[in-house]
């Protein structure tokens, strides 16, 4: 879709060729983009709401194509300190949740989409676009995922952090994204994030307080809205009365790896009985230490042969 003219139509109707351009499935303003990427949220719009890669018989389709562990689902019934994939299991299979989803009340997430090529071609496009405006303030970007979520009229997301850039992108129905600044200390703690980054994939679960609400802001979505994250912010995401389905589009560049070795090395300095770590971020030079060390610790394992 990143075309939405079709050549031999366009000829014919005599069509100029500043219409055939392909047309952007992102609206990114540079100077918004730039000054708050992994800083705070932004909304963003896009062009992906009548796009036939989310219709449900192709969702179903892409279900049976990704191996099993990139496709989780359970019920959407859950508390918001329940974890994101510690839910209940709804008692049916994959294809017959997506097919029920306006009523079987579960939440559905298809990971690691790009391994489908029509899918990660998709997501290329749309982070290319991304990359274009955002390598001045964040370079390097790798690790480039997909992830759609399914989610039945009604059902919640549980409160989490990801570890990477994202884009939510809303392509049917309503959410209502509850988000709270990732430097706010009282909804995510320095242990926290030690905790997290030392944890397998999945399996850390922050608690939740009423207070949060309070310190969250929210963002209502619809199709074609799309919600910037920074690295690591707290949310939980409700959805509205009907069926929702959104395209996260995700990224991480060095700093990301960086970050995950300097949360990994001060739960260890805690480990060994060191009460208070310098935080992450609040020396440089603390932090390039940390780094080089850590690198020559394992550059001295690698001589000696581990």
């Amino acid at each position: 879709m990143t075309s939405i003219a079709v050549l031999d139509e366009a000829s014919a109707s005599g069509v100029n060729e500043e219409t055939l351009r392909p047309r952007s499935l992102l609206a990114l303003d540079a100077a918004t983009l730039r000054s708050n990427l992994n800083r705070r949220p932004f909304v963003i719009r896009h062009g992906l709401a009548d796009h036939p890669l989310f219709s449900l018989p192709r969702l179903i389709e892409l279900s049976k194509r990704l191996p099993a562990d990139c496709v989780a689902y359970n019920s959407g019934d859950v508390p918001l300190d329940q974890g994101l994939y510690r839910g209940p299991r709804n008692g049916l299979s994959i294809e017959e949740t997506i097919r029920r989803i306006e009523d079987c009340r579960s939440w559905m997430v298809l990971k690691f989409v790009e391994k489908d090529p029509e899918y990660r071609d998709l997501l290329d496009t749309c982070l290319d676009e991304v990359e274009a405006l955002s390598d001045a303030v964040a370079p390097g970007m790798i690790k480039r995922e997909g992830f759609i979520f399914i989610s039945s009229p009604g059902s919640v997301t549980p409160l989490h952090v990801d570890p990477e850039y994202n884009f939510l992108l809303q392509v049917r129905g309503v959410k209502t994204v509850n988000i709270v600044d990732p430097a706010d200390r009282t909804v995510l703690s320095e242990r926290d994030l030690e905790n997290y980054y030392t944890t397998p994939s999945g399996e850390f679960v922050m608690r939740f307080e009423d207070g949060f609400r309070a310190r969250a802001a929210r963002f209502g979505l619809s199709p074609g809205l799309g919600l910037h994250f920074p690295v690591t912010a707290p949310h939980w995401v409700e959805n509205g009365g009907e069926v929702s389905i959104s395209f996260s589009i995700t990224f991480e560049t060095p700093f990301c790896s960086r970050r995950k070795t300097l949360y990994a090395l001060n739960a260890r300095l805690r480990a060994l009985g060191v009460r208070h770590p310098i935080p992450v971020g609040r020396s440089r030079v603390v932090d390039g230490i940390k780094c080089f060390g850590f690198r020559a610790l394992g550059g001295a394992k690698r001589m000696l042969g581990g």
